[in-house]
């Protein structure tokens, strides 16, 4: 199964690409781990990257298109993967087509996961995470039993740059701008499915793999 999981930040693909991994027996390929990655790590491509990124802009096609295409040429996706946070753009979509093509294969399916902006705003600006374990936390619905530490190391808490609501809004405004014309684009290519991302995730595992005809 090679899928594609669409949504607005905070809509739940990573946590919805982690559950089915061992179903699908396909690693979840996560542009943002990646680039966060290189930011942590403080590559090349993460200093050019992290600007970007504080802004809630989207980071250029040529910083994500090569790191999407060697992950891909991993031998663990060479029979599927589950894409999570790329394609973002019709432009990076149909590349995606031609590295696709280059190794014939095809997009099996592409779920678009909807949630009000409200709700992704109060999901993300929640968010905290430890500096030096990296646990992710949540001030309303997962808080941690001391505020501003860790409860797995005792680590400082801090809220990401991107996670900051402002650059929340931003970053919904650049996803209804660039990302949402992916919906017409899948829509077009009869592979678009879209359901309702509101409720527990086991909820909404239930209706992508419904929606993408996984048993």
């Amino acid at each position: 199964m090679r899928l594609v999981l669409l949504g607005p930040p905070g809509a739940g693909k990573g946590t919805q690409a982690r559950m089915l991994q061992d179903k699908l027996q396909a690693p979840q390929v996560a542009s943002g781990d990646l680039l966060r990655a290189a930011v942590r790590n403080q590559t090349v491509l993460g200093l050019q990257a992290k600007a970007f990124m504080d802004s809630g802009a989207l980071v250029p096609d040529e910083l994500v298109l090569g790191m999407i295409e060697e992950r891909l040429n991993q031998p663990d996706a060479d029979s599927g993967f589950i894409l999570d946070g790329f394609p973002r753009t019709v432009a990076q979509a149909e590349v995606l087509g031609q590295i696709l093509a280059g190794r014939n294969e095809r997009l099996d399916k592409v779920v678009a996961i909807t949630v009000p902006d409200e709700e992704i705003v109060k999901r993300i600006s929640g968010r905290r995470t430890c500096r030096s374990c990296g646990a992710m936390y949540h001030m309303s619905y997962e808080p941690p039993r001391k505020t501003g530490v860790c409860n797995d190391c005792g680590g400082e808490l801090y809220q990401r740059d991107d996670d900051a609501e402002n650059t929340v809004r931003s970053r919904l405004q650049v996803y209804a701008s660039a990302t949402k014309p992916l919906l017409d684009y899948y829509g077009n290519a009869g592979i678009l499915a879209q359901i309702d991302g509101i409720g527990r995730p086991e909820e909404i595992e239930r209706r992508i793999r419904s929606a993408a005809g996984i048993d």
